[in-house]
């Protein structure tokens, strides 16, 4: 076996090709636009270059055939909580089930890591936000996968963990029938809200996008300042992602809750868009989207995904997330369109976002899990990430 690194533009396609390759014969799998797995390794686009460095491999057998790849990647932002001591990453993860070729792939990562001071890794991870391809799914492999979520077959759990992969922590999806209604505490709480005119919940005006992105802005940096994970966003990010999500937006399932025109929560949703990329195998050209807005104005997408959730951490345990729910459900009750929603994960170290999850009377779907390697545990121990601690407000 041979292991390239990936310089060249046949090895960059036989890069891409690979997830598709291992996948092939799974009904349930979607391929990711190549274009956004590209842009992740351009260093024209991705600012965690500005600290950080990533290389590519694939692997290939005595005939010279590719059967693996791997991506390790490092950045100065990137932290978890608990963690004092360089963590890399390694993710863009396929091989068949071969364990000396995994072996090899994560060996070729490690002492790439190594070499630039790292002293563990994290993995399979995203080397950008943990919105997308974010953690190796163990669970859930029965349904066709959101747009975003990594898709893998079942025996790369044993690549990882033969290896010495331990699992740092669990991401958890919940599902929920939209026809079903919520328990009745929601609308308990949004009464109590709905009766003090100070309290509001709005959906999104697509004619006003920059200040709903400074909104989400707000919200999100206040709610996940106390992860202690380096997460704050700008406006600059905020608007490129509404801007880029606009022509599949659907305002009317993106809420905010305000007191007194302040913001202090959010309930960001968008129609799955996997539901129309599943048809393109990886392309998105003029041909494809023209079949996108066809596809979106005949209705073919029932199905919606979340994409973030947060209320200001004052805000937090008086029911505001009940309010924003409801509210939020009453429209979506009235234009009768969507029929399934998917949550985005909520990790077990977050057990107050779980258990939100679960007060809506959703059930388990799927389970990823963010694995960790230490390179020498003689000198360091390994630990699973932290519970997350909350001030009580």
């Amino acid at each position: 076996m041979r292991v390239a690194e990936v310089n060249t533009p046949s090895l960059e396609k036989t890069f891409l090709d690979l997830n598709a390759t291992v996948n092939e014969g799974n009904a349930n799998y979607i391929r990711p636009l190549d274009k956004e797995v590209l842009q992740v390794f351009d260093r024209n686009k991705n600012k965690l270059f500005q600290n950080g460095d990533a290389k590519k491999w694939v692997i290939q057998n005595n005939a010279g055939e590719a059967i693996g790849r791997i991506a390790a990647f490092y950045y100065s932002k990137y932290k978890n909580k608990g963690t004092d001591f360089p963590v890399g990453c390694v993710g863009y993860f396929d091989c068949i089930d071969n364990q000396d070729a995994a072996n090899l792939l994560f060996d070729t990562a490690k002492s790439w890591l190594a070499e630039n001071g790292m002293e563990a890794m994290d993995g399979p991870i995203n080397f950008g936000d943990r919105d997308k391809w974010w953690g190796l799914m163990v669970e859930g492999f029965h349904m066709e996968p959101m747009y975003g979520m990594s898709y893998n077959p079942p025996y790369y759990e044993q690549l990882l963990t033969n290896y010495g992969f331990e699992n740092y922590y669990n991401q958890y999806y919940y599902k929920l029938n939209i026809v079903d209604e919520l328990p009745p505490r929601f609308k308990e709480r949004y009464e109590k809200f709905k009766a003090k005119p100070e309290y509001q919940a709005r959906h999104l005006d697509k004619n006003n996008l920059e200040k709903y992105a400074q909104d989400f802005v707000t919200i999100y940096n206040a709610a996940w300042a106390q992860h202690g994970e380096a997460k704050a966003i700008t406006l600059e990010q905020i608007m490129k992602l509404f801007k880029t999500l606009k022509p599949i937006m659907d305002a009317r399932v993106i809420w905010f809750a305000y007191y007194k025109e302040e913001p202090i929560a959010m309930f960001i949703n968008v129609p799955d868009v996997n539901q129309y990329f599943k048809h393109f195998d990886g392309q998105l050209g003029l041909i494809q989207k023209i079949q996108l807005l066809w596809m979106k104005w005949r209705g073919q997408n029932q199905r919606l995904t979340g994409l973030a959730f947060g209320v200001v951490p004052k805000y937090q345990s008086l029911g505001i997330d009940s309010f924003l729910i409801y509210s939020s459900a009453l429209l979506i009750y009235k234009i009768d369109t969507y029929k399934e929603y998917e949550m985005g994960w909520a990790a077990d170290w977050n057990p107050k976002m779980v258990n939100i999850y679960k007060s809506l009377g959703a059930k388990p779907s799927r389970r990823m899990v963010t694995f960790r390697h230490i390179f020498d545990t003689n000198a360091r121990p390994f630990e699973r990430h932290p519970v997350m601690e909350y001030s009580g407000q």
